[in-house]
């Protein structure tokens, strides 16, 4: 792929600068804030070769690219859109310009006529309406329309545990071929060179509290380090030394849960101690008394709540999957896909990272990663059922990253366009999340989900039984229920 002539044509369509308000991304997905978006727009950038899917939300046009595409025709695009910006800058050359006085009141002018215009559309539509200086306002309002608590609290633990997926797919993969290496020569356990691959999958997880703390702590707006040191304060070994009256400390209590609490804690005390003490005093002062204050605070308080929420999440999960069975994982299984379309499915990391902690293994990712397993069998129908080629490359193009458990492309670019097919995508992931519910299947290590689970599930065979459940059950019911056949899009 073409990342650089991809980015071209999408900036073509968006375009031109001034209509691109934001350009990021997350791991499949190229997120654009645009003044103004179309429906035609829409139609163009789906024709697109490499583009898989189109989802528009209030407040931004999600292209769906896949893993990596995403990350580098962002960089891409963005690069276009500072040179174009550049160049606009470039053209007022004061040689060809006319004099000072001339361009302020060329320029007060025009924003006056701007004003006036936006006035005049405002009383005919009702609508607000911003003129091409606005850009920066229109962006904040955007940003202020949706800072929501609970959307602010999602971006939060994106930002926490998103920077943490590559350690979490690269340890738990390692540890997962190396676990079914020693099922079938259980004599390699004693060899140098395995056991340090098991610490190398084990690292993750080892400094787990410190890497949530340093990264906490900079998404609640204190300083990074201080987050990470009050981590390892509820962490440290030597806290089993320590007796409180009656109680022996334990090391850990709490795990993430305790973590989080500590962490945005201490940047609430950081930011308000700046607030207090005089400059000069600040780089001393602030940092001893945040890590005094908020440490004790930690050990008194926070530790022993997080504990408790802790406990009461993974008593909780526990109860349900072992009392409720079959049932429970028909329903997690059959919600996970809308859950993920609605992008709050991020709000299950720290859930999984608890469990994990807690009890060695999150029995919730082998029934949700399900879903997305219904959805490949409910894809496969499709292609096989539809005449249009267009649609037809386009799950040939996603099913591959599908399989490895990244179903958005194949959500936003054949399932949700469809209608039925999603609605049969999940319930398909519904059977297949009640057979890993029934057995009680785990899952060690966490960031990766589709076949690639296998490897670090407590029972690969039966995970791999699952997983044909929810193809067999996601086909059948689609190709059963149908679809209305969609038209060819015009290429751009």
């Amino acid at each position: 792929m073409d990342y650089k002539s991809l980015a071209k044509k999408i900036f073509d369509i968006t375009g031109p600068e001034e209509n691109i308000l934001q350009a990021s991304h997350c791991m499949t997905r190229l997120r654009l804030q645009l003044r103004h978006a179309t429906p035609e727009m829409q139609i163009q950038l789906q024709s697109l070769e490499g583009v898989l899917g189109i989802n528009a939300t209030d407040d931004d046009l999600q292209i769906i690219l896949g893993p990596g595409a995403a990350g580098q025709t962002t960089t891409a695009l963005q690069t276009l859109v500072q040179t174009a910006g550049a160049g606009q800058a470039a053209q007022t050359n004061p040689i060809n310009q006319p004099s000072r006085n001339n361009r302020e009141n060329t320029r007060n002018t025009e924003a006056a006529d701007n004003m006036e215009n936006a006035e005049s559309s405002t009383k005919q539509t009702g609508e607000k309406k911003y003129s091409i200086g606005d850009g920066k306002k229109l962006h904040a309002d955007i940003k202020a329309k949706n800072a929501t608590p609970f959307k602010l609290l999602l971006k939060k633990i994106s930002g926490i545990f998103i920077p943490l997926i590559p350690g979490f797919i690269a340890c738990g993969l390692i540890t997962g071929l190396l676990n079914l290496l020693l099922k079938s020569e259980p004599a390699l356990a004693d060899m140098a060179w395995i056991k340090m691959l098991a610490i190398m999958g084990n690292a993750i997880f080892y400094g787990m509290n410190l890497f949530v703390g340093f990264n906490a702590a900079k998404e609640f707006g204190g300083s990074p380090i201080l987050g990470g040191i009050l981590a390892a304060v509820i962490t440290h070994p030597a806290l089993k030394d320590i007796m409180l009256g009656s109680e022996q400390l334990q090391p850990g209590r709490g795990g993430i849960i305790a973590v989080l609490l500590v962490t945005a804690f201490g940047a609430w005390l950081e930011l308000r101690l700046r607030k207090i003490i005089p400059t000069m005093l600040d780089l001393l002062l602030t940092p001893l008394l945040t890590i005094l204050i908020a440490g004790f605070a930690a050990l008194f308080i926070l530790q022993p709540i997080g504990g408790m929420i802790a406990t009461a999440i993974g008593d909780g999960v526990t109860i349900a999957i072992h009392e409720g069975g079959a049932m429970t994982g028909f329903i997690l299984g059959g919600l996970w896909l809308p859950i993920v379309m609605l992008g709050i499915h991020q709000a299950m990391t720290p859930i999984h990272v608890q469990l994990i902690q807690e009890y060695g293994v999150t029995l919730l990712l082998p029934i949700l990663a399900m879903a997305g397993c219904g959805q490949i069998g409910a894809c496969l129908a499709v292609y096989f059922k539809t005449k249009n080629k267009f649609l037809k490359k386009t799950i040939l193009s996603a099913l591959p990253v599908g399989i490895m458990g990244i179903g958005e492309p194949l959500i936003y670019g054949v399932t949700l366009p469809l209608g039925r097919p999603f609605i049969t995508a999940c319930i398909g992931g519904a059977f297949g999340g009640a057979v890993q519910a029934a057995f009680s299947i785990g899952s060690s290590a966490i960031g990766i989900s589709g076949l690639p689970l296998t490897t670090v599930t407590s029972q690969p065979l039966i995970y791999l039984l699952g997983i044909l459940t929810s193809y067999i059950a996601g086909f059948a019911l689609t190709w059963l229920a149908g679809f209305d056949e969609p038209e060819e899009p015009q290429a751009s």
